[in-house]
C-alpha cells in the first residue's frame, strides 16, 4: 500500500508539471505584445493619428492659408446647406447602384465563358485581369484619348460605321459622361471580380453537382442550391468591396469629366477635394469627410450583421 501511495504521488507530481513545461509561451504576455507591436504602431500612425487630426479639424474654422479657430459644430450644421455635397450624395448613390449591377452582371457572363475547359480559357482569363492591373487615373486617361471630340478612336470608327455624322459627345451632357465612365468602370474594375467568382466556383465539391445531375436537378436548379449558397461569401465580399469602392470614386471622375459638365459627375470624394483645395476651407471639408467615414462605417456595418444572420439560418 505504501508502494502503491509514492506511486501515486509521484505521477500526481508530473501532472502537475507538465502545464507549466506546455504553457513556457503563454506564460509570457510580453512576447506576444511583441510580436503584435509593429502592426500596432502602424495603425497608430497611419490611422488612428490621421483620424484623431481629422476629428480635430472638423471642429474648426481653418483656412487653407491660415490659422484654425474653434468653431464647434458650425461645419456639421452647414452640411445640409451645402449644394455641392447634398447633389454629389445623390449623383454618388446612382452611380454606386448602376455600378454595382453592371460590374456583377457583366462578371457572371465572363465567369461562365472562363470557367470551362475549353481550348483558350486561360487566355480569357488572363485578358480580363489585364486592365486590373493598369491605375485607375492612367485607364481615365486611356479612356480620355479614346473618347475626345477632337481626335477619340471612338467616335472615328462610329462616324466611318455611319451612326454618327460627327463626334457623339461622350462627355458633353451628364448622362453621357456618366455612361462612359460606366464602361471604364466595368473595363478596368471586371478582371478583378472574375478572377475572384472563378476561385469560388473552383472551391465548389464537383461530386455535388454530378449528385444533382444523377437526382435530375435543373440548371437553375443547381444554381440554386449548390452553386449560390457556396458563393455567398465570395459574393459578399465582392459587394462590400464594390460598394465601398464606388462611394470612394474620384480618380475616374477627376481625370475624365473634372466634375463637369455643370458639376453634374462630381462624387463624394471630389465634393471634398473641392471643399477644401478650391474653396480653401479645410475645416467642412474635414467634417464632410467624418460624415462620409460614418456612413461607411455604418454600411458595412449593416451588410456584414446581414451576412452573418444568413449564415446563421
Amino acid at each position: 500500500m505504501l508502494a502503491t501511495s509514492s506511486d501515486d504521488v509521484a505521477v500526481a507530481r508530473r501532472t502537475r508539471r507538465s502545464p507549466r513545461k506546455g504553457s513556457a509561451l503563454t506564460d509570457r504576455p510580453g512576447l506576444g505584445m511583441l510580436f503584435v507591436a509593429p502592426l500596432a504602431a502602424i495603425v497608430v500612425v497611419l490611422f488612428l493619428i490621421p483620424l484623431g487630426v481629422l476629428v480635430f479639424m472638423s471642429f474648426q474654422d481653418w483656412p487653407l492659408l491660415g490659422g484654425p479657430k474653434p468653431n464647434g459644430i458650425a461645419n456639421y450644421q452647414a452640411i445640409p446647406s451645402n449644394s455641392l455635397f447634398t447633389g454629389a450624395i445623390t449623383f454618388t448613390l446612382t452611380y454606386t447602384a448602376l455600378a454595382t449591377v453592371a460590374i456583377f452582371a457583366v462578371s457572371f457572363v465572363l465567369v461562365a465563358v472562363s470557367n470551362s475547359h475549353r481550348p483558350g480559357a486561360k487566355a480569357y482569363r488572363t485578358a480580363f485581369f489585364l486592365p486590373y492591373v493598369v491605375g485607375t487615373a492612367a485607364a481615365a486617361l486611356i479612356w480620355f484619348a479614346a473618347v475626345n471630340d477632337q481626335n477619340g478612336i471612338a467616335n472615328t470608327i462610329l462616324q466611318d460605321l455611319g451612326f454618327t455624322k460627327g463626334p457623339w459627345g461622350f462627355l458633353d451632357t451628364p448622362g453621357q459622361a456618366l455612361f462612359t465612365t460606366l464602361t471604364l468602370v466595368v473595363w478596368k474594375f471586371i478582371g478583378f471580380q472574375v478572377i475572384v467568382l472563378l476561385v469560388g466556383l473552383q472551391a465548389v465539391p464537383a461530386q455535388l453537382y454530378e449528385a444533382a445531375r444523377m437526382d435530375g436537378a435543373s440548371t437553375l436548379q443547381r444554381l440554386r442550391y449548390i452553386t449560390l449558397p457556396f458563393l455567398r461569401p465570395t459574393l459578399a465580399l465582392l459587394l462590400i468591396l464594390s460598394i465601398t469602392g464606388s462611394l470612394l470614386a474620384f480618380d475616374q471622375f477627376q481625370v475624365l469629366t473634372h466634375g463637369g459638365p455643370d458639376n453634374g459627375t462630381i462624387t463624394l470624394v471630389m465634393a471634398i477635394y473641392n471643399t477644401a483645395f478650391s474653396r480653401f476651407d479645410l475645416g467642412k471639408a474635414a467634417a464632410l469627410s467624418v460624415v462620409l467615414l460614418v456612413a461607411l462605417v455604418l454600411l458595412n456595418g449593416v451588410q456584414l450583421m446581414f451576412l452573418r444572420r444568413k449564415d446563421d439560418q
